[in-house]
């Protein structure tokens, strides 16, 4: 079965989390294979393969966006490959721009870790369990994002760990509330 249709977008925080080295240079995993997401999908090995193979031919880059924001790029994915466990992706965050200043702060900090592929499917399928598996995807963009699709992708940490996270987490939204209250 061929979906065609509006951009999709598919969330992932990397198991590991994401490995930011020199504060800007960020990689991991943007998607895993075979993995059931919250949405009921299941992204299978080889589904980005024509995807790169296109946008390479054509010296095209999938987008490093903030927040699947368009109008927000922060950086420049310079690998994006496939491999056995999935997506795999290694970037710089453009410390010359604003947003990227932030963001690099924000992953500092650990108040963002999570990864989130926009794309629009070529090939799928329903299985009896009403799960789509996804067998060719168009790769558009990879952005760094706050919440997560995958749920057992998630970093472990103890009760207490997570309730620090939750308090981070209000204490950036209450920031971002005073200052976009403060224009």
């Amino acid at each position: 079965m061929t979906e065609y249709g509006a951009p999709e977008r598919k969330f992932h925080q990397p198991e590991k989390g994401l490995v930011v080295s020199e504060g800007h240079v960020v990689e991991g995993y943007a998607s895993l294979f075979g993995k059931t997401d919250q949405g009921g999908d299941v992204v299978q090995k080889g589904a980005y393969a024509a995807s790169l193979k296109r946008l390479a031919g054509r010296g095209g880059r999938v987008k490093m966006l903030w927040q699947h924001d368009p109008g927000q790029p922060i950086g420049v994915w310079d690998e994006v490959r496939e491999d056995a466990t999935g997506l795999w992706v290694k970037g710089r965050i453009l410390t010359e721009v604003e947003k990227g200043r932030e963001v690099a702060a924000l992953l500092a900090a650990g108040a963002i870790d999570g990864l989130s592929i926009g794309y629009r499917t070529v090939k799928a399928e329903r299985d009896g369990k009403g799960q789509r598996h996804l067998s060719e995807l168009e790769l558009w963009e990879v952005s760094l994002v706050t919440f997560p699709m995958l749920p057992e992708a998630r970093v472990a940490a103890k009760a207490e760990a997570l309730d620090d996270d939750w308090r981070d987490m209000a204490a950036v939204f209450e920031d971002a509330r005073r200052s976009l209250a403060g224009r």
